[in-house]
């Protein structure tokens, strides 16, 4: 068959490769072993629209609201929303229901790029607050609660603080103390809480959001649980949203024909988290604590320590290969795909839908590629520059100014047309709108010499950046 994407589908399958990335469900295998294989097989049978008897994501009221009740209990929520265009569309819709355009939101610089694109949207105006940096291995650690406080006191008319918790990698801070101060300024706490949709399931795990004292919580839960990918949810707790502005704004942002496959995935998810979800976490807990003990011997491999268990990062800078290196080994010959790779390493997104097994083979992997690397020179530490660039143009005005693309030393003193966002860390370096400094430049040109990744960028050779033509 001329299918290309069916194709390259089938091959992942036939290589049967082991999955420490997401989505949760880690392939279906967790959908089989819990006995919802007959679902699964007429899975096509369910792909419908509104019509008598299915109900309307948009306006529900039978199916869909008991659903959402079921996800609400679930979540420990006062009002829970299933989305389909990912959380993508809830924090857009989040942001711009409670911001007014011309109005001020504060946001950690290193939020996804959803927040800002809400931004664009909205015509809202950011104010950002830095993030700490492990000076170990470059990972984002979160946002201080001293770092936060400084910001809200110089921003008190901002409407909103907008937060990434956890990290990608895992990482969290104290958000109750955060929320309580933000509430004490009548501003709204939003939390992408993109990578936790699973904290609940367990007392080892960091505290969820919205027992902090979050208002309203965007979940990504076909990253961590078992939906499909896509699929994700919005909470809201206590009376500082408006619901119906909210509601509003999801119809905006979501399609107006939601797919009843990724509705009946969140479903089967919150059947999984309310039945089986604490027994699974605790399993796979265990799994984790048995695999990190079988390879503390190792002396180049090492595990950076993380908040959230579930998240595992392998720290190769004393092996002597990048992260992307390991990650291209671990595929080709030992079948194992990880989430993500940056230059100090790996990480890993361990779910209940993994296995023993599976472990297993990652250990054993792990060991064969430490033995078989003779050279084992240390990578040298990069130092990130952490100072935000003074902003002469909001997000809004930046992406509908005129650009032009010019040589990279030539930009230096120009307003940034183009994201600039190295990994590690993951935080822009320079967003549109910026001013590019000297200090910028040669840490793009450091990160070009190592390989190291920097999204954002159109030319993926770093020779050329764009630039605000104000003329």
């Amino acid at each position: 068959m001329n299918t290309p994407i069916i194709n390259s589908l089938n091959k992942i399958i036939d290589d049967n490769i082991i999955s420490f990335h997401m989505p949760g469900h880690k392939k279906g295998f967790i959908y089989e072993s819990l006995g919802y294989e007959k679902l699964l097989k007429s899975i096509y049978k369910l792909d419908t629209t509104e019509i008598p008897g299915t109900d309307n994501l948009h306006s529900p009221e039978d199916a869909i609201r008991k659903s959402l009740e079921m996800a609400s209990e679930a979540f420990k929520s006062d009002k829970t929303y299933y989305l389909v265009n990912g959380s993508t569309c809830g924090i857009e819709a989040a942001i711009t229901s409670i911001v007014k355009p011309k109005e001020k939101i504060i946001i950690n610089r290193d939020c996804h790029q959803s927040a800002i694109n809400a931004c664009i949207i909205g015509d809202i105006d950011p104010v950002y607050i830095n993030t700490s940096i492990n000076e170990y291995s470059n990972i984002i650690e979160g946002v201080k609660f001293e770092d936060v406080k400084l910001v809200i006191d110089k921003n008190l008319d901002a409407k909103a603080l907008f937060l990434t918790y956890p990290t990608y990698f895992g990482n969290t801070f104290d958000l109750k103390e955060i929320c309580d101060y933000a509430h004490s300024k009548n501003m709204c706490v939003i939390v992408d809480e993109a990578h936790g949709a699973h904290l609940g399931l367990s007392e080892e795990l960091p505290e969820t959001a919205l027992s902090q004292g979050a208002d309203l919580v965007i979940q990504s839960t076909h990253k961590t649980l078992p939906s499909f990918t896509q699929s994700s949810m919005v909470h809201v707790k206590g009376n500082r949203v408006d619901i119906d502005k909210l509601s509003s704004m999801l119809r905006i942002t979501q399609t107006s024909s939601p797919s009843y496959l990724l509705m009946a995935s969140l479903e089967i998810a919150v059947d999984i988290y309310l039945n089986k979800g604490k027994d699974l976490m605790r399993s796979l807990l265990d799994n984790i604590e048995n695999f990190k003990d079988s390879i503390k011997f190792l002396e180049h491999i090492k595990i950076d320590y993380s908040n959230d268990k579930t998240k595992i990062y392998l720290n190769t800078k004393n092996l002597g290969i990048t992260g992307y290196e390991l990650e291209n080994t671990l595929r080709q010959n030992y079948k194992i795909q990880v989430e993500l790779s940056n230059y100090y390493g790996v990480l890993l997104i361990a779910t209940i839908g993994n296995t023993k097994d599976e472990f297993d083979k990652l250990k054993e992997a792990l060991i064969d590629i430490e033995k078989s690397i003779k050279n084992k020179d240390i990578l040298r530490d990069v130092d990130y520059p952490m100072a935000i660039p003074k902003k002469i143009l909001t997000p809004r005005e930046a992406f509908y100014s005129n650009k032009k693309s010019v040589k990279i030393n030539e930009s230096i003193g120009k307003i940034s047309g183009d994201y600039i966002i190295p990994y590690p860390p993951g935080i822009s370096l320079v967003s549109p709108g910026e001013i590019i400094t000297k200090e910028i430049i040669d840490y793009i040109l450091h990160c070009r010499e190592k390989g190291m990744n920097v999204s954002g960028v159109k030319d993926s050779s770093l020779e050329y950046i764009q630039i605000i033509d104000l003329k």
